[in-house]
């Protein structure tokens, strides 16, 4: 699925800053960064993989000969709550919840976005959830949608809605 999405976004990881929220591994920030990205924001609040992340870091910046600091920070945060610096939004938001969340957490974290993107009307928020759940978050336009049987990992892409 993963391969799927970064084919998808294509030309618009080069260069792209990014913010991977519910990091856990770090997957798909670090996936980001091997394809060009400039560098991002991590966000993990579970200590342990955030722990997780931190190495993952370490590791991929090594095998790409680039310094884990170019960039990059991991923020032990709440992905609903986490502040960004001024001048910080990104353009591309990477969203992988645990999936017993996402129908609680769904509907704050659009409105969240809403305001860490409003200087970013381009950005696009890609959203993976189980094939049964769609998003329909109010201000927000589905793109693309990849996947789509039940039970099976589904990846959505919204932007603003103009």
């Amino acid at each position: 699925m993963r391969q799927a999405v970064f084919s998808s976004l294509g030309a618009r990881v080069p260069g792209a800053r990014f913010l991977d929220l519910f990091a856990g591994s770090g997957a798909y920030g670090l996936e980001a960064l091997s394809r060009g990205a400039a560098g991002g924001v991590f966000v993990e609040k579970n200590v342990k993989a955030a722990a997780c992340v931190r190495q993952n870091i370490v590791a991929v910046c090594k095998s790409l000969g680039r310094g884990a600091a170019d960039d990059l920070v991991l923020m032990e945060a709440d992905a609903l709550t986490v502040a960004l610096s001024q001048g910080a939004a990104p353009d591309l938001v990477f969203i992988d919840p645990p999936y017993e969340i996402i129908p609680t957490v769904a509907p704050g974290l659009f409105v969240r976005l809403a305001e860490l993107l409003a200087g970013k009307p381009e950005a696009l928020v890609v959203f993976e959830t189980p094939g049964e759940i769609e998003l329909a978050p109010p201000g927000w336009t589905l793109r693309k949608r990849l996947g789509k049987g039940k039970g099976q990992p589904t990846v959505s892409f919204f932007s603003r809605s103009t």
